[in-house]
């Protein structure tokens, strides 16, 4: 065979997109007699097997059809094993290589150390008896494994071992005191760092450390003092202002970056996609696109999958459909499950329903798009079939997000029998409610008429916020309560919570209903751009 048939061959590999597609590669490869250099092929195969996750019975078989595997073949193996979490069957390819004198290299040990997932540690005392233990990339990859599976002071111990340090030991382990969130640690391991040993990636670990800690203020710091840029330290400081809500500053920054001539790679353009779609602002999506186009950017299926949801957030659901389609066989789960809340968002609960059907495979997410969409759209009753459905099926347990839609379709219903039954299930099932969560659970009491259960969720909630108040608010106004809003009202503001337009037209029509008119009078004139709503109040008051 030909070198160029060869290389040709290679890069065909390399581009299958699912699995089916790779089965067939390997069966051309078998038909045109291309495996006769089968440690070459087995490697690359391997390779495509991790990148698709495939089956591990066809990787096994690949592997296996090697008789005397050589180090790449081997190699390619250890990161199948670690891609697919499968650390026992790792070490007992260790095992079974160590048995016949055959020991993993330098370059090789970090993969066998990786792929051991939580055994990984143990490989120490080989590495350090093989000598092994001055190679950088080796003790680092230990440090990371004490990290993740045992506890960040064991990989300090390992870090106080080394004699002569590099500055990715420093930075390993400032990552790893960042990963536990002791944040003092991280500051005074990178104060003691020797300048010289202080490189891009020492600031980007700080950068990245701080914004996940929401402390954005000293992320920008760091930012701003780099001594040098690169693009993965802009994508830092991007992506922490946008996982943080912060789309101006993302978008402004994103200016800067584009003004100093720093050329945004497909991370950068994912993070500033994800930001915009926060804002679902139609005008911002639409210059976002002409600005890809005049960059010429080239959208693989990460970046094509940020734009269809943006489209989707904006209810521009034809452009995400177009992405959709597409995409063709780079459709993953995100992108399903992004097209199926664009539908929902727009009502179209039909067209959802048809993907949901079809969709290859489906998470939690694929089945609380559903649930929310018929419950957000006046469907309640199928929302609470739906989830007796997602029940049944088995394949996604119901998180606190499912649980919210679900207590808001009881509440829709005015089925308190329902919403007790859902309660006991929550409880049974230990899932946590966050603010949200008691949220809707105060609505199911309030909208089924069991205004003491809601208030007394209310009052057992930590953290209360404007939602929650007229919540309740509106409950006890329609009930023309108007002593218990009027208190209600007063805590909320002894409280610190600033009331908003749905506040007063609550409290306002709860003392229409009650008779309340002086106190009616003090409070519309305590508004300072009192709407047509509360006009209409006032004039339902005074008769």
């Amino acid at each position: 065979m030909s070198r160029e048939l060869t290389v040709s061959f290679a890069a065909i590999a390399l581009q299958a997109l699912t699995f089916p597609q790779l089965n067939q590669i390997h069966a051309q490869l078998i038909v045109f007699n291309f495996l006769s250099r089968k440690s070459f092929w087995a490697s690359r195969l391997i390779s495509c097997c991790t990148r698709l996750r495939a089956p591990p019975y066809y990787t096994r078989l690949v592997f296996d059809s090697v008789a005397f595997p050589n180090v790449f073949v081997v190699t390619s193996m250890y990161k199948y094993l670690s891609r697919m979490d499968m650390a026992d069957d790792a070490l007992r390819l260790y095992e079974q290589r160590s048995r016949c004198g055959i020991l993993p290299d330098a370059w090789s040990f970090p993969v066998v150390i990786k792929s051991a997932g939580e055994f990984g540690v143990l490989f120490q005392a080989i590495v350090e008896k093989l000598g092994f233990f001055k190679d950088p990339y080796v003790r680092n990859v230990i440090m990371d494994m004490y990290v993740k599976h045992e506890s960040v002071q064991s990989a300090r111990k390992v870090f106080d071992q080394i004699t002569h340090r590099v500055g990715s030991d420093w930075n390993v382990m400032i990552s790893g005191y960042w990963k536990w969130g002791n944040k003092e640690e991280a500051c005074k391991l990178f104060d003691m760092m020797p300048e010289n040993d202080t490189d891009v990636v020492s600031w980007t670990v700080m950068i990245t450390g701080f914004a996940k800690l929401k402390d954005l203020e000293n992320a920008r710091k760091y930012f701003d003092l780099m001594p040098e840029k690169s693009v993965v330290s802009w994508n830092a400081m991007l992506s922490g202002y946008a996982q943080n809500g912060f789309t101006e500053e993302t978008i402004r920054l994103f200016n800067d970056m584009l003004r100093f001539g720093v050329k945004p790679n497909e991370t950068t353009w994912v993070i500033v996609i994800s930001a915009c779609s926060l804002r679902a602002d139609p005008s911002l999506a639409h210059s976002l696109v002409k600005l890809i186009h005049e960059q010429r950017v080239r959208l693989n299926c990460y970046v094509k999958t940020a734009l269809l949801d943006m489209h989707a957030k904006c209810r521009d659901i034809l452009s995400a459909r177009r992405i959709f389609n597409e995409l063709g066989t780079q459709k993953n789960l995100v992108t399903w499950n992004a097209m199926i809340s664009g539908y929902t968002r727009i009502g179209d609960l039909t067209s959802a329903r048809q993907l949901f059907d079809i969709m290859p495979e489906r998470n939690i997410v694929s089945w609380n798009s559903m649930i929310a969409g018929y419950a957000h759209n006046g469907q309640p009753a199928l929302a609470i079939e739906f989830f007796e459905e997602m029940i049944d099926y088995g394949d996604s347990k119901p998180d606190e997000v499912t649980m919210i839609s679900v207590l808001s379709a009881c509440g829709h219903m005015g089925d308190l029998e329902l919403g007790n039954c859902i309660v006991d299930y929550i409880s049974k099932n230990q899932i946590k409610l966050n603010v949200s969560g008691y949220r809707s659970l105060i609505f199911m009491y309030a909208r089924c008429g069991n205004l003491w259960e809601a208030k007394r969720v209310f009052d057992e909630t930590k953290e209360r916020d404007v939602v929650s108040y007229n919540t309740l608010l509106s409950a006890f106004a329609a009930n023309g309560d108007g002593v218990e809003t009027l208190r209600l009202f007063s805590k909320m503001k002894g409280e610190g919570i600033e009331p908003d337009h749905t506040t007063y037209t609550s409290v306002l029509t709860a003392c229409n209903r009650a008779g309340l008119l002086q106190e009616g009078q003090k409070i519309f004139e305590s508004i300072t751009n009192p709407s047509i709503n509360h006009y209409a109040c006032m004039d339902d008051l005074l008769g």
